[in-house]
């Protein structure tokens, strides 16, 4: 009887023991659980960061191209000003200044004069091709001069 009782007694005390060991094991792996589920909160938190901070800097820079477009009509910028009148007057009044300054640039060039392209006749008077239907003179003038000064540029340079 005694015997008995003390195996009843050992067996529950490690089944106590087993008992608390195994409550011991699965708290430890929940824990370990918890932790992991945090780093990987972390992570998310970190990655939604990112991505907003991301999705601000492309705000951002649509912002900006817009402004970038505004300072520009319809037309391709094409480094000269835009100062009204008409498409024809504009195209017709550039082209015929890059072309009477690239010549004067080139004859410059050739000559071995010094760069100044305000003492040519052409670019003073700013009226070659200049038609009334075509709208202001004034406008035309000042696209004329415009287009001459680089052509002038490229002319005297070589191009």
């Amino acid at each position: 009887m005694k015997i008995n009782l003390l195996t009843k007694k050992v067996i529950g005390v490690v089944f106590g023991l087993s008992l608390l060991l195994g409550i011991g094991m699965a708290s430890a792996s929940e824990a370990q659980a918890q932790w992991q589920d945090r780093t990987w909160q972390r992570e998310q938190a970190r990655r939604q960061r990112e991505w907003e901070r991301e999705q601000r800097r492309r705000e951002r820079e649509a912002r900006r191209d817009r402004r970038y477009d505004d300072r520009y009509d319809d037309r391709s910028y094409d480094g000269y000003g835009n100062y009204g009148g008409s498409y024809q007057l504009r195209q017709t009044a550039l082209n015929a200044g890059y072309n009477e300054g690239i010549k004067e640039g080139r004859k410059d060039r050739n000559n071995n004069d010094r760069f100044e392209y305000r003492d040519e006749e052409d670019y003073r008077n700013a009226n070659t091709d200049y038609s009334s239907r075509l709208g202001s003179k004034q406008l035309y003038q000042q696209y004329f001069r415009q287009g001459f000064v680089n052509g002038y540029t490229d002319g005297y340079r070589g191009y």
